[in-house]
């Protein structure tokens, strides 16, 4: 079965977690991998946003993959996210992802470096003519100032460069688009990125979803996709609603911390109080949630059941 064929469903992007010294906490992401599939993910995305990809040396990169993907053993698809600043860069990073054992890659636009759509086909096509794996493209104009525009997406599918899109534009008018443009192209998956809006892109035709607060819950967006595919609405809706306000931590060190930092760093200190991980620690130079914020963060986690009161 090929990867557009089996790869559907809730992919979260996996937290990488750290040992205080900053180094990658090994024991850490076999636990989080374990807690992820064993609560019923339908595949993995490694080294994407969530991940701090773009913060990890590439000897960080390589132990991660093949920790995750000896854990994982073949039980869900992997994909890897492979981006960086230059297209040479992209390929190496793909080619070990590749002989690393995964099943597909993640790739945006370059970033830093300010292509325009035809650089960026370009950069799609030379990592997939190279590298030879099944290629999603991943649509984040925030992080690589680069927007996948809709005409892009459609040529790259139509030329076989890419099999899938995750979208975390924040353009929900345009995913809808994309969404009517490969109706009849069930071969070509569509996924948001939006932890807040999975219900509605299910029901409306993607393939799933991508949420980093998945590392938190991840049997409560299972159930939302379970029940959006069957066409509940009333059970997505709720579901849908419960993660939005589970979701709601990620805002509480917004006046100390970057987004980023508050966000991921949100899912880590609660995955830490779930005794998935030992430290909530990021990457230099995100800083770590505050202390106060923890402690509401644990009383969030107890009032939803993550945590026995």
């Amino acid at each position: 079965m090929s990867l557009a064929e089996k790869f559907v469903g809730i992919v979260p992007p996996v937290v990488t977690p750290y040992l205080p010294n900053g180094e990658v906490d090994v024991s850490g992401l076999r636990r989080v991998v374990r807690h992820l599939v064993d609560n019923g993910v339908h595949g993995l995305f490694l080294l994407g946003s969530t991940s701090e990809c773009a913060l990890l040396n590439e000897n960080e990169r390589m132990l991660v993959l093949t920790t995750a993907l000896e854990e994982i053993n073949g039980r869900v698809p992997v994909v890897a996210g492979v981006m960086d600043t230059a297209t040479d860069l992209c390929i190496g990073h793909g080619q070990r992802a590749r002989d690393a054992g995964v099943d597909g890659l993640v790739l945006t636009a370059p970033y830093y470096t300010r292509t325009n759509q035809t650089e960026t086909m370009d950069h799609f096509r030379y990592v997939h003519d190279t590298v030879g794996l099944p290629i999603i493209a991943y649509d984040i104009p925030v992080c690589v100032n680069t927007k996948l525009s809709r005409e892009t997406v459609n040529r790259l599918a139509q030329d076989e460069v890419i099999i899938a899109l995750k979208d975390s534009s924040g353009d929900e008018g345009n995913f809808r688009m994309l969404t009517h443009d490969f109706a009849n192209q069930p071969l070509f998956r569509l996924f948001t990125g939006s932890e807040l809006v999975a219900d509605s892109s299910i029901l409306m035709g993607a393939d799933g979803c991508v949420p980093g607060l998945a590392n938190v819950d991840p049997s409560g967006y299972v159930r939302l996709y379970e029940a959006a595919v069957r066409g509940d609405l009333l059970a997505a809706r709720a579901e849908q609603e419960r993660l939005i306000d589970l979701f709601q931590m990620v805002f509480w060190s917004s006046a100390e911390l970057s987004p980023g930092a508050g966000g991921v760093g949100a899912f880590k200190v609660a995955m830490k109080l779930m005794g998935l991980v030992k430290n909530s620690h990021m990457k230099r130079p995100n800083r770590p949630v505050p202390a106060s914020v923890e402690a509401r963060i644990e009383l969030h986690l107890k009032r939803f059941g993550l945590l026995e009161a």
